[in-house]
């Protein structure tokens, strides 16, 4: 039985704990390795972040013909080289994984890289299947940072039909003339824009009657007005029963007028994702678990055994990178200095979804505040009354704030239309150093014309005491 130092679960965000200041520290990294989504390097490098984000990009280039159209300019999509798409997204990425593995097998003599699945057997104790044979190992210092998986639901029929998730949806070897993505949340609203670009008839099916029921109502309300221009919306259904009609996928459904059903040559589930903790069995390694079945831990990321961590998706309810990138490095640091140990800091997270049309949120929504009993001002501002709006016929987008009336700090914003990730960055800096909305929008300059304006109005029509 070897006994290392510190294990590493996973090798996404787990795999930056090391630096410089662990050279002389025995050290295992653990990673399952069978599967895109298991290749080296974590969810987000592999079927997450980056590259749906790419295609993404490539996506919005294909919809320039249509947002050309209402600027006078005729252009034309002749055509979509899916194979060469996808190529040159993987074949960036592929390579980074490979050599972050082969970095790590090869060229780190203080870390041993186990490949298999891992389960723990016993506190601070890890059962490792690799390709030759078992392998116990126990440590003084685990992190666990093993990530989470696609739920696929308990449909009948379901597991008899091909079955795509995010992990697999971006290596098809063509695209298919039909596309039918269940669920309504990030994911599903991502692929939707990505592939209806690339000319695929998309149908969406939600339990719910609105798309991203989880942003702030008015976005949500807005994106579902598009959405049903872009794509065929099925809201408010559930599905029944899933099968296979000659070259076809069919699903059955109960809807507000009945029986339903529609087809379509691929089938994309995309209702959520689960903690990977089960996979590891993390209760037998003495772990408390969370009612989602997540790994509990303080504000240390310190679990409920003495040296052993958790950060990301298998802990987090942020399953986010850069809240995963900030948790590894508290966890870091709290292993190289565990007299002065730091806290994450999860008071200001935000997100974005890259869609058509993007949307990025930070803080509480007027729903919440509201649910909350939390005093507060808002104010909207939309695209259209700005002059770079013009430039862009943008008759949908808009900035809502909300603001503390005493002290005009800003409590959330939420921004849907183009460049909205990026246009938030500023309210993030603003929530995190305290800059209040007076200050923030009479202090400084906004360049004029630019896409920026659209928060300088809004933060000057806040209603502040």
């Amino acid at each position: 039985m070897r006994h290392f130092d510190l294990v590493i679960i996973g090798s996404g965000s787990g795999n930056s704990i090391l630096d410089d200041r662990f050279a002389d520290w025995n050290v295992a990294i653990v990673e399952k390795g069978i599967g895109p989504n298991e290749a080296y390097g974590g969810t987000c490098l592999n079927v997450g972040c980056i590259p749906t984000k790419m295609f993404v990009h490539t996506a919005d280039v294909a919809g320039a013909p249509e947002a050309g159209a209402g600027l006078g300019v005729d252009l034309e999509r002749r055509g979509v080289r899916w194979r060469e798409i996808r190529d040159r997204i993987f074949g960036r990425i592929d390579p980074i994984s490979e050599g972050g593995r082969r970095y790590r097998a090869e060229g780190s003599p203080n870390v041993s890289l186990l490949t298999g699945e891992a389960t723990f057997t016993g506190v601070k104790q890890l059962t490792v299947q690799t390709a030759d044979g078992a392998q116990t190992i126990t440590a003084d210092r685990f992190v666990v940072a093993a990530g989470g998986r696609p739920i696929i639901p308990e449909i009948p029929g379901l597991d008899q039909v091909e079955v795509h998730t995010s992990d697999t949806v971006m290596r098809l070897d063509e695209l298919p003339h039909r596309m039918i993505i269940m669920g309504t949340g990030f994911i599903g609203a991502e692929f939707a824009h990505v592939f209806s670009s690339l000319g695929v008839e998309v149908t969406m099916i939600g339990r719910s009657g609105r798309v991203l029921r989880a942003e702030d109502t008015d976005v949500a309300a807005r994106f579902t007005e598009i959405a049903a221009r872009r794509w065929d919306l099925r809201l408010n259904r559930k599905v029944v029963s899933a099968e296979k009609t000659g070259d076809a996928i069919r699903l059955n459904l109960e809807g507000p007028d009945g029986a339903e059903s529609v087809e379509a040559e691929k089938l994309l589930v995309a209702v959520g994702r689960t903690p990977n903790a089960d996979l590891i069995d993390a209760a037998t390694g003495g772990l408390e678990l969370t009612d989602e079945g997540k790994i509990a831990v303080d504000d240390t990321q310190r679990a409920s055994v003495e040296g052993v961590w958790a950060l990301g998706d298998i802990s987090s309810d942020h399953e986010l990178k850069h809240v995963a990138n900030h948790e590894t490095r508290v966890v870091q640091h709290n292993l190289l200095h565990p007299e002065t140990p730091i806290s994450s800091d999860h008071r200001f997270v935000p997100h974005a979804v890259f869609s058509g049309p993007q949307i990025a949120a930070v803080g509480l929504t007027e729903q919440q505040a509201r649910q909350r009993g939390i005093e507060f001002v808002t104010s909207t501002q939309d695209y259209a009354g700005i002059a770079y709006g013009w430039a862009m016929e943008d008759t949908t987008g808009f900035a809502k704030l909300l603001a503390d009336p005493n002290t005009g700090l800003l409590i959330g914003a939420h921004i849907i239309g183009p460049q909205a990730p990026t246009l938030l960055q500023p309210i993030i800096q603003a929530m995190h150093f305290g800059l209040d909305a007076r200050s923030m929008a009479r202090g400084q300059y906004w360049i004029h014309p630019a896409m920026p304006e659209l928060l300088e109005n809004a933060l000057l029509d806040l209603p502040l005491n």
